[in-house]
């Protein structure tokens, strides 16, 4: 059984068992996380929201809060003397899947 969850506004495939990252989430690491915006139900009898499917939820435990790696951004102008280094970390939250209920 998947799932098609939106979260931080992108949609992502999940199944039980499977680790996702996603953009960051205000939960502690070890506490349950609900998703009820679930797009798309599929196994045996599959269920198509519009947008979404009526009480169907998927559940996932924060297994931690994190930062991506470094990302720099250069910005240069020839012949101006003008140059600009800047760095990035998006933080992320990775999540395991438990129970699709659906």
């Amino acid at each position: 059984m998947y799932a098609i969850i939106e979260t931080g506004g992108k949609q992502l495939k999940v199944e039980e068992g499977s680790t996702i990252f996603v953009e960051k989430l205000d939960v502690e690491a070890g506490a349950e996380y609900t998703f009820d915006k679930v797009l798309f139900v599929g196994g045996e009898a599959s269920k198509i929201g519009a947008p979404f499917v009526e009480g169907a939820t998927v559940t996932a435990t924060v297994e931690k809060q994190g930062k991506e790696k470094k990302v720099t951004i250069f910005k240069y102008n020839a012949k101006k003397h003008y140059h600009k280094k800047q760095g990035h970390r998006q933080p992320y939250t990775k999540l395991t899947i438990t129970a699709i209920n659906g």
